[in-house]
């Protein structure tokens, strides 16, 4: 496994590399620019000259040379740049946020691996009965839902009603647990609820795969409790394709977080990215795409070793 390992991680390499250079070019081609937006702040009460401006931001170089300068920034200091807009570092910014977005997205996961997975392992052990109906029927709403149209209803709705509103001031986990979770409680099942619903179909769905296999009917008929054969005999075997799904939806789950941390007024990253795409912020924008990438690489990496843990038969060469 360990040879797997280091294969795994040094393929990483020139994927991050491909990815920068993507990303680092392809936000400049969006319409407007940061210089458009400083001149228009600007020229209200002073003059302005659009190649000081960029001079002084360094983008009045060829692009190839603005990508070589940030690069060779990372390498050789682990420094993605300073904001534009803020002129605070990058990689500040990215440390501060990112426990807020990782908080609320692993909330999320939590909320809908324990909606789904118990509700697919019943909906496929009573195939058919109105329990299993009620179970489709809820994974099909989950699925038609957006999750920012609810949330949206969740913060009007309660406001009008009953004159309460979610809470919005941070407060961070270590100085009050309890007043972050309630924070926090509402975005992740929200979040979680669009895992829930493809989640629970691909549980049902390998369930009954795995439970019309010749080794269940075995089990079965050497009248091994019905919980046994589910936990010990076809769980493991069906959890593969559905540990699958987990592992694409969760930097799924990072993008849907930019609408949700907006409505909720959370501070992470998907709120960073979000005003960083409004204001132009290049180096903002960048070094978001990045963390996320490398959060999804590793996600995958992780998804690929859990194989191994599920099933014995699996192995790393």
């Amino acid at each position: 496994m360990g040879s797997y390992i280091i294969r795994r991680v040094l393929l990483i390499i020139p994927t991050l590399i491909i990815s920068s250079l993507l990303i680092f070019c392809l936000i400049r081609l969006i319409p407007g620019s940061v210089i458009d937006k400083i001149v228009i702040q600007r020229q209200a009460y002073e003059a302005v000259d659009r190649q000081i401006i960029a001079h002084q931001l360094g983008l009045d170089v060829p692009i190839y040379k603005q990508y070589f300068r940030w690069i060779g920034g990372i390498l050789l200091h682990g420094d993605f740049g300073t904001s534009i807009l803020k002129n605070t570092p990058v990689t500040k910014d990215l440390m501060e946020r990112w426990p807020i977005t990782f908080e609320l997205g692993v909330l999320g996961m939590i909320f809908g691996l324990i909606i789904a997975i118990p509700i697919g392992i019943y909906s496929a052990m009573r195939q058919d009965s109105i329990g299993d109906y009620l179970g489709r029927s809820f994974a099909v709403l989950c699925l038609a839902i957006p999750n920012f149209w609810l949330a949206t209803l969740v913060i009007i709705l309660p406001a009008i009603w009953w004159n309460w509103s979610p809470p919005i001031k941070l407060v961070p986990f270590i100085q009050d647990p309890l007043a972050n979770l309630q924070m926090f409680i509402i975005p992740s099942m929200i979040l979680g609820a669009g895992l829930a619903g493809i989640t629970m179909r691909m549980t049902r769905t390998m369930m009954l795969e795995v439970l019309r296999q010749d080794y269940v009917r075995t089990a079965w008929a050497k009248g091994l409790k019905e919980r046994v054969i589910v936990m010990r005999h076809a769980l493991k075997n069906a959890l593969i394709p559905t540990i699958t799904i987990i592992g694409l939806q969760l930097p799924v789950l990072i993008g849907g977080e930019i609408i949700i941390e907006k409505i909720f007024v959370l501070p992470g990253i998907g709120l960073l990215m979000l005003n960083a795409v409004t204001g132009r912020d290049y180096p903002v924008v960048v070094g978001v795409m990045i963390f996320i990438a490398i959060g999804t690489l590793a996600i995958n990496l992780l998804v690929d070793l859990c194989y191994g843990l599920v099933d014995p038969r699996v192995h790393y060469q």
